[in-house]
């Protein structure tokens, strides 16, 4: 049975790959430490999903080591060889904010432990297909120097620019802008996932995504936008607009859909191929359309406060272009919509949130 390695199991991304490749017969190595608890407190927490992977998947065996030991990366690499067929990296630390508190641990999380990541697997298992989750912020504020227009509730690019069309592609330039620390050590995890591809012929991929989001998600107010704004709806919660007078938009991909997008390169490969991922113009809102959505779903108001100061790295707009991998892989789509995700996040936790 060949075997899939997930990192960040019980996160967002990893729990939805435990369960798509379980799906698909795989037996499925999962690596999780639930350090999301030590970077956002209880609600960051995953302990809740790890379970009900426990529960519901079979052939899923976890280990709830630190990406950061190499030593312990080799031990469990070894230990499943070159049976291995599949790497899927989706652990990191994920916050602006909070990689400022702790630029040393950020670094160690998305930076050594993506490289300890990519040694294992090539010392290994040298074919296996190996797949980094990145983000946009490796672009810095250069999303920013766009020419935005102002809406009466978003940001928005004028119909004669390049990008309004389709969103962002991957010839933006990564250099002479400010990242968050954040982004810089997501910078370096990316750069080295790509090195791997085109140095040593890794089959590596590289996935930049914008706000992934779905029901599993532990949504914080550093993290996971969505989740959390619709369990402040839910428990009628303050929930806290960051600059840009709320009208920064996000484009926002159900979790399924990006890991559809990890099966697709699976089956056909490449080396050190980068793609921007993410809802596109098929699924994007501002912080005030988000925030309408979700009284529309609950029959709540959201009581809001607003900050003037933006968070450092964070994108006034961003929609990411798809195109390319689409067109490297016709047989992908995206299949819900913000108010959709958001329809399904409330169904799936609001009798959790209410219990809690």
């Amino acid at each position: 049975m060949q075997i899939v390695l997930v990192t960040g199991c019980a996160g967002l991304v990893g729990s939805e790959s435990v369960r798509f490749f379980h799906e698909q017969g795989m037996r499925v190595i999962g690596i999780d430490n639930d350090m999301r608890s030590y970077f956002f407190g209880d609600d960051g927490s995953t302990v809740w999903n790890l379970s009900k992977l426990k529960e519901e998947c079979s052939n899923f065996i976890h280990y709830s080591d630190d990406i950061r030991d190499a030593s312990a990366m080799m031990r469990i690499f070894a230990e499943y060889g070159k049976d291995i067929a599949l790497v899927i990296h989706n652990a990191s630390q994920p916050s602006h904010d909070w990689a400022a508190r702790e630029p040393l641990t950020d670094f160690g999380v998305n930076a050594t432990g993506t490289l300890n990541m990519l040694e294992a697997t090539r010392l290994h298992c040298p074919q296996a297909v190996f797949i980094f989750t990145s983000t946009n912020k490796v672009y810095g504020d250069n999303p920013n120097r766009l020419p935005f227009v102002e809406m009466e509730t978003r940001w928005e690019l004028g119909q004669s620019h390049p990008f309004f069309a389709k969103g962002i592609d991957e010839n933006m330039s990564i250099d002479q802008c400010k990242h968050s620390v954040f982004g810089a050590s997501k910078v370096a995890a990316d750069i080295m996932t790509q090195e791997y591809g085109r140095y040593f012929g890794m089959k590596t991929g590289v996935f930049r995504g914008g706000c992934v989001t779905g029901p599993a998600h532990s949504g914080t107010e550093l993290q996971g936008y969505l989740a959390y704004l619709m369990k402040c709806a839910v428990l009628r919660r303050e929930y806290r607009i960051f600059g840009y007078k709320g009208k920064q938009v996000r484009d926002n991909i159900h979790s399924r859909d990006l890991v559809n997008c990890f099966y697709h390169f699976y089956q056909n490969p490449r080396c050190g191929e980068v793609y921007n991922i993410g809802g596109g113009r098929f699924s994007n809102c501002s912080i005030l359309e988000a925030i309408s959505l979700c009284e529309k779903i609950t029959g709540n108001k959201v009581r809001t406060s607003y900050v003037a100061e933006n968070r450092i790295g964070d994108h006034v707009w961003w929609v990411s272009d798809v195109s390319k991998f689409s067109g490297h892989y016709h047989g992908w789509q995206l299949t819900r919509n913000v108010e959709e995700i958001l329809k399904e996040i409330f169904t799936s936790n609001k009798a959790r949130w209410i219990a809690e």
